[in-house]
C-alpha cells in the first residue's frame, strides 16, 4: 500500500502517549524539524476509539494520514512515521 503525499499538516495526526517512548522518538523529531503535527493522546477516551476504528490496533505511535480523496491511512512504527514525514517534508 503505497501512501499519500500531503503538503497540508492539517491532514496528519499523530496518536500517541506521552510516556512512550518511540512516541518521544517521533515527537522530538517533529520538534528538531519544525514540524507541528497535531498529537492526540489515546489516554482520551475518544482518541482511542478512533485509532482502534481506524487503525484497526492500539499500538502508538500512529500517524494518519488523510488522502486527497478523504481517505484515511494509518501509519504505524516511530522509524516509518520519521522516514514518511521526512520524505514530505525535507526542504
Amino acid at each position: 500500500m503505497s501512501l499519500p503525499a500531503v503538503s497540508d499538516l492539517a491532514r496528519l495526526a499523530l496518536y500517541m502517549r506521552p510516556s512512550c517512548p518511540y512516541c518521544v522518538r517521533v515527537t522530538d523529531f517533529c520538534q528538531t524539524a519544525d514540524i507541528k503535527l497535531e498529537n492526540r493522546n489515546i489516554s482520551e477516551g475518544a482518541h482511542l476509539e478512533a485509532l482502534m476504528v481506524g487503525g484497526g490496533k492500539r499500538q502508538v505511535p500512529c500517524l494518519r494520514i488523510q488522502g486527497d480523496d478523504g481517505q484515511n491511512h494509518w501509519l504505524y512504527e516511530s522509524m516509518d512515521i520519521i522516514a514518511y514525514l521526512k520524505q514530505q517534508f525535507s526542504n
